[in-house]
This record gives structure tokens, sequence and C-alpha cells, in this order.
């Protein structure tokens, strides 16, 4: 599995943690950038990681800067990213059911603890198999063929 991580200046540090704890845990590791905390702008290293996505060069992303809002925003602007700002480990895991979101964002300031938590739900969580949330899914799907 390959996971992309990406980060504004803010989230730098956090970023590199869990790259090391996932490097730890086997799992193959794109890191976007930004590779320092000197000023950076967050979407630069959104739209990197949602079309790198979009084109299957990664399985799953993981997205953070100061709030973790403004670089999910720009994340979702990649056709086919459905990126979810999450603050805790059941938001990970309903996104994974409900919308088979294959981002993940959030803030800088959640415990690292906690975010490896967070990314370790969303990575090893299946999409629903119910028909209803491929149906919604996949509505999502049509409207960025039409519109985008």
């Amino acid at each position: 599995m390959k996971i992309g991580l990406a980060a504004d200046h803010r989230g730098f540090q956090l970023k590199e943690y869990l790259k090391e704890e996932l490097v730890k845990r086997n799992y193959e590791i794109i890191d976007f950038g930004t590779n320092s905390e000197e000023s950076t702008d967050y979407p630069d290293y959104a739209f990197l990681l949602g079309e790198n996505i979009k084109n299957h060069q990664v399985d799953y992303g993981v997205a953070i800067c100061g709030s973790g809002i403004g670089i999910s925003i720009a994340c979702n602007k990649v056709k086919t990213v459905r990126c979810a700002k999450v603050d805790n480990v059941e938001e990970a895991k309903i996104t994974r059911i409900d919308n088979n979101s294959n981002i993940v964002a959030f803030s800088e300031k959640i415990e690292k603890e906690e975010a490896l938590n967070i990314v370790l739900t969303f990575i090893s969580t299946p999409f629903s198999e119910l028909e209803k949330h491929h149906r919604r899914v996949n509505k999502i799907l049509e409207y960025e063929e039409k519109n985008l």
C-alpha cells in the first residue's frame, strides 16, 4: 500500500512523525512535501497529492495544514478526490465506510498519537458494501464528469 503525505509548513513536524511511524509499520510512503518549516502555500501540496491519488500513484493520502480545512478544500478541487477533514478516529472510520474517501486531512494541532490512530484507521477501513453508499459516491463522480 502506498500512502501519500502532504503538508504545509505548519503541518511539517506532524507529517515527519507520521512518515517515520508508517515506515516502521512497513507502509510505502511518498512524501509530497513540504520539507521544512519555511512558510509555504498549502494548495501546492494539496494539488500534488490529489493528482497522485487521481492518477493511482498512491492508494491513500494524508493532508495536514494549520487547521486541516484549507488543505482539504484544495484537495477536493482535484477530480476523483474525496478528502475528509476529520478530528478523531470515529470520523476517519465513517468517512471510509460511507464516502470511500481517499484522503484524510487534519489540523497540525492534533496530538501525534491521535493523528497516527486516525491514519491507521483510515487506511484499514474498507468502503461499505451497502448499495446506498456506492450510489451516493457514484453520484459525486457523475457530477464531476459533467461539471469539472
